[in-house]
């Protein structure tokens, strides 16, 4: 970059107000959004990455949030693999942390359509024989709310779930 002489240099100037500088108990809005294997080891990595993504984004590891966020993301992404699995296809995650709303937005979207889950007013508790059954259980006193959808422009479905975000003041 060359100027002319006698012309004065233009320094950049910040375009935001300064109440939006980062803060450590006040985050921003936040999206992380990856596709993954449609395999246990792809479940495994999205949780991982989650994990580390919510530290690097200031809240902390082995904090309840956290904590609950991520036991969430984990069984939604372990019923993409389990029952939403097409083969050669990925699932493709999305987390979103709105601070305004205070809340973590977990989206977990599958190619399979057929195979839907039960509407959250539709949960049954499992027999005791059961060997399934318990994970959207787990959601659903996790997240404030979840729920799910139909894609509109192909086959497959999301299922999402909110979680409260309660920080340290």
């Amino acid at each position: 970059m060359t100027s002319k002489p006698g012309s004065p240099n233009r320094i950049a100037q910040p375009t935001r107000p300064a109440d939006y500088l980062i803060t450590p108990y006040a985050p921003l809005d936040h999206t992380f959004e990856m596709r993954f294997t449609s395999t246990p080891r792809g479940a495994r990595l999205a949780r991982r990455l989650t994990a580390h993504r919510l530290d690097v984004w200031r809240i902390p590891y082995d904090t309840c949030p956290p904590d609950a966020i991520v036991s969430v993301l984990a069984e939604l992404t372990a019923n993409a693999v389990r029952h939403g699995h097409v083969p050669g296809r990925d699932f493709h995650l999305r987390l979103q942390v709105t601070a305004h709303a205070q809340t973590v937005r977990i989206e977990v979207t599958d190619t399979r359509a057929e195979r839907l889950p039960p509407r959250p007013d539709a949960l049954r508790l499992p027999d005791a024989e059961d060997s399934g059954g318990r994970g959207l259980l787990l959601v659903a006193g996790l997240a404030v709310r979840w729920d799910w959808h139909l894609w509109s422009d192909g086959p497959g479905k999301t299922v999402w779930a909110e979680c409260a975000l309660t920080l340290p003041v």
